[in-house]
This record gives C-alpha cells, structure tokens and sequence, in this order.
C-alpha cells in the first residue's frame, strides 16, 4: 500500500449534522485527494481534464451565466412575493373603505350592482 505524502492531512471532521454537511465534507475530501495527485503527478487523465475544463473561459462564462440566472430567478420571485402583498393591502383598503360607508361585505355591493 502506498505511503500518503508529506503534505497529506489526514482531516477529521466532526459527526455530520445533514446530509448535504455530509454531502459537503464528501466533495471536500474528494477534491483533497485531486489536488494531492495532481501535486504528486499520479493524477488519471480524468481528473486533470475536469480540472482544464473548470479553468476554461467557456466554463467560467456558463457559470457566470448560471448565477445571473439564480439572481433573476430570485429577483422575479421577491416580485410575486411583492405583488402578492399589494394585493392584500388593496384587497384590505377596499374593505376598510366599504366598513367606512357602512357596508359590510362585498356581497352588499354587488346587491346594488357594483362592483
């Protein structure tokens, strides 16, 4: 079996607390490991080229791209979120007006026929 080097840590991580912290410390180890053989040049063809294609332009753009996406995503839900409360607001000002005419309810308006 072979010797871990020097520069190897052999890290201790605390008991998970969920899945993706077990998820997380996983990747951590994986990504040790990469490094490690990259640095000890045992690395396979595989890992060297993940790790040329994370460095690309084109790589760096999609993700890039990616995250302007989440911030959209994020902006046009706060929107709806947004909307939603202006609803209720009107929704809430209309009944306080129709209580301060001395309606009750909707239904009494669209006795009289309004609506």
């Amino acid at each position: 079996m072979k010797k871990p080097s020097k520069d190897y840590i052999d890290r201790e991580f605390s008991p998970a607390k969920s899945m993706e912290e077990r998820e997380n410390q996983m990747i951590s180890l994986a990504v040790d490991r990469a490094e490690r053989q990259l640095r000890d040049g045992t690395a396979s063809s595989q890992v060297i080229c993940h790790y040329l294609k994370l460095g690309s332009t084109k790589e760096r753009l999609e993700r890039e791209i990616m995250e302007e996406h989440k911030e959209l995503l994020q902006a046009k839900t706060e929107m709806m979120n947004s909307a939603k409360r202006v609803e209720e607001l009107y929704s809430r000002a209309i009944d306080a007006m129709r209580a301060y005419s001395g309606k009750q309810n909707r239904e009494e308006d669209e006795d009289d026929g309004y609506y």
